[in-house]
């Protein structure tokens, strides 16, 4: 009952019993969808999701998600709300209060979500802004302890641009106790706030929270690797730009080769083949990129639940 009524806007905020619990509580919603036992924790319930940026993964997940635990999703696009017309953000998060049991949204200024939420008196759900992709990276935390069962001690390298997946998985891995290693070029490395903040997580779980320019240095004896797009939405005009300083930073055979024999490759998708990741890797055999993207939609259950249900879970 720990994390009701709460906002999620960053795993920051989080204690690691609170990330704990999300992880066990998507095990198990998760083994209760699969063995097709009712879930219905949010029956009654209805979530506004407001969208300023595309989405394929995040809207369907929590849209279904939140249909499977018995609620009602609204899904607002900025052409198709207020917001987009210049409403306020604090003005929508006082008039969805009194209409709707949270709210989740998907933009780009991290700023909105923190207004969002200061003026919303029901729990928001960040769904990414250019700093932080809490929900994501959540789900990754969840899909490698499905595979290797321990995260205390495993070693995750993080290859490209230093950004909001980046951030995200930063302060995941402090809570965890996972040590991360952010394989990232000079100009495209992780906000200096961001990196402070998770050391100071991670000393706390006996952890570390490094970067490195070195790819090969940094890939040597990682558990986990994982990729992100070069340009992310927004940042189109930059793309040139981009590809010359990160071109050397993809995920092949030959990075793999110089981490364990055991080692799993993440990438939340979007993937540009050819470019952060190889066609072989993302399709190989170390590849768990498409069980990672089911488990948003039992990561997000989740969250939701512990946020929005009346009932211990």
């Amino acid at each position: 009952m720990g994390l009701r009524n709460k906002d999620l806007l960053s795993i920051h905020d989080l204690t690691v019993g609170e990330v704990a619990t999300i992880l066990d509580v998507a095990k198990k919603l998760k083994r209760k969808q699969k063995a097709g036992e009712p879930h219905q924790y949010l029956k009654g319930k209805t979530l506004a999701m407001l969208f300023s940026k595309a989405s394929t993964r995040t809207r369907t997940s929590f849209e279904v998600g939140f249909w499977q635990l018995g609620g009602h999703p609204i899904y607002l696009s900025d052409s198709a709300s207020q917001i987009g017309r210049g409403e306020p953000i604090r003005d929508t998060a006082r008039v969805l209060s009194r209409m709707v049991d949270g709210i989740m949204i998907r933009t780009f200024s991290h700023e909105s979500v923190e207004e969002l939420a200061k003026y919303a008196t029901v729990p928001v759900i960040n769904g990414l802004t250019d700093l932080l992709h809490p929900c994501q990276a959540l789900t990754d935390m969840f899909t490698i302890q499905e595979k290797m069962e321990v995260l205390k001690g495993r070693k995750l390298v993080y290859v490209g641009d230093g950004n909001n997946m980046a951030h995200s998985l930063m302060y995941a891995c402090a809570k965890v106790g996972m040590n991360m290693v952010c394989a990232s070029p000079k100009g495209y490395q992780p906000d200096p706030k961001v990196l402070a903040e998770a050391r100071e997580d991670a000393s706390h779980t006996g952890c570390t929270i490094t970067v490195e320019e070195d790819l090969f240095k940094a890939a040597k004896g990682a558990d986990v690797l994982y990729t992100d797009v070069w340009t992310s939405m927004g940042e189109e005009a930059e793309r040139d730009i981009r590809f010359a300083a990160l071109h050397n930073y993809q995920i092949n055979q030959a990075l793999l080769d110089v981490a364990r024999p055991e080692c799993i490759v993440l990438h939340c998708l979007p993937a540009h083949r050819g470019e952060e990741i190889t066609e072989d890797v993302l399709e190989g055999p170390h590849s768990v990129v498409f069980d990672q993207a089911e488990n948003r939609l039992h990561v997000q259950k989740a969250i939701m639940a512990l946020l929005m249900s009346d009932e211990v879970l």
